[in-house]
């Protein structure tokens, strides 16, 4: 249940203190996992990717292969908007490029400034809870028109030991030069020392939990680094007259970024906290809803693929990808429109997906 404060009988420390006590050993923690990585490399990444991400990995690089298969399920529509936000930050970057200049209007004196890229960044991109592609294009395009030479990101695999597809994607538009498959604080320290497979860079950039954050704290100094980040926050102040809805979406866009974020809504009006309380609390089960539902959705297509044995690996991503981000309504009109309108797909095929989708409706599980 979301918490309701009256003003007077607040104590600031209630709502102000994220209870960052809780994670008291973030400190030890980090300090181990740096030392780890400096000394095994490639190794400890692989054992931290398992550890905490539950991926088994034999190669933490990611292949052209892998590129290319992103590329190849991607939605159109998709791409098209990502190469369209590319431009658009890369041609607001394009206006902060500082220029050189020399001065030498007066005999025997030289002055002047010169600009140099850095030959190495590190763009750390976080993984898990959710998929980023803005913040891949948002830190490595101003790198790339800073005239940066080499470009790595580092960003967690899933437990199938693969990384998001639409991360690939903003990453191949964007510019990177090599992605590894590595979170949290031992990605930090691959960056900052290097490791066998991925090569120590001048700065590091990029959001990530507390652990990335101490992380970067740590290795500053050695390296560059852009910012330390605490958790996401968000002040509301609002009125009777607000749309409860409208309020709680700005609550959720931060609340979303980490388990220590801090949404808050101050407002004179009881009935409008108690309707954005209502609202949170439907988007929270709506939310928890249609991922049960996605699941056992794709549960169900995944067995006729297996029985028939008449469906391409490239459907099944095709599906996964729409059930990972639609409703399983949106997600039926998706495979549905799919299939119907790719006239080389044979009818056994076709008839798998209908079987499904006839099974799915009869259920009512959306």
């Amino acid at each position: 249940m979301i918490k309701l404060y009256h003003f007077d009988e607040l104590k600031p420390e209630e709502i102000l203190n994220r209870d960052i006590r809780a994670e008291k050993n973030v400190e030890d923690v980090v300090d181990g996992i740096i030392a780890d990585v400096r000394a095994r490399g490639d190794e400890a990444l692989k054992e931290y990717a398992l550890k905490f991400d539950g991926a088994k990995l034999d190669n933490i690089q990611v292949t052209q292969e892998e590129i290319e298969e992103a590329f190849a399920n991607m939605d159109g529509y998709f791409l098209e908007t990502l190469r369209e936000a590319a431009a658009n930050i890369e041609a607001f970057h394009r206006q902060q490029v500082h220029k050189n200049f020399v001065m030498n209007d007066k005999p025997g004196i030289v002055l002047g400034q010169k600009y140099t890229p850095i030959e190495k960044a590190g763009v750390y991109v976080p993984g898990g809870t959710a998929a980023y592609p803005s913040t891949v294009l948002m830190d490595v395009i101003p790198a790339k028109v800073a005239g940066v030479s080499e470009i790595v990101m580092t960003t967690p695999a899933g437990k199938d030991g693969k990384i998001d597809p639409v991360i690939l994607a903003a990453a191949a538009t964007a510019g990177v030069t090599r992605i590894f498959k590595t979170g949290g604080a031992q990605a930090v320290a691959a960056l900052a020392y290097g490791t066998q497979s991925i090569p120590a860079v001048d700065k590091i950039v990029g959001p990530g939990n507390i652990y990335v954050a101490t992380a970067k704290r740590k290795v500053f100094g050695k390296v560059g680094i852009d910012m330390i980040a605490g958790p996401s926050e968000i002040l509301v102040l609002a009125d009777g007259s607000c749309n409860p809805a409208w309020v709680a979406a700005d609550l959720l866009s931060q609340a979303e970024h980490d388990k220590l974020a801090s949404p808050v809504l101050v407002t004179d009006s009881a009935d409008l906290a108690k309707a954005v309380q209502a609202e949170l609390e439907r988007c929270y089960n709506r939310a928890k809803s249609i991922l049960s539902e996605n699941e056992l959705f794709l549960e169900k297509i995944t067995e006729a693929f297996i029985e028939k044995k008449t469906l391409l690996y490239s459907d099944i991503q095709r599906i996964r990808s729409a059930t990972a981000k639609d409703s399983p309504e949106t997600a039926r009109e998706t495979v549905s429109q799919y299939h119907n309108e790719n006239d080389d797909l044979d009818e056994a095929r076709k008839d798998s997906i209908r079987r499904v989708l006839e099974e799915h409706r009869r259920s009512q599980c959306y």
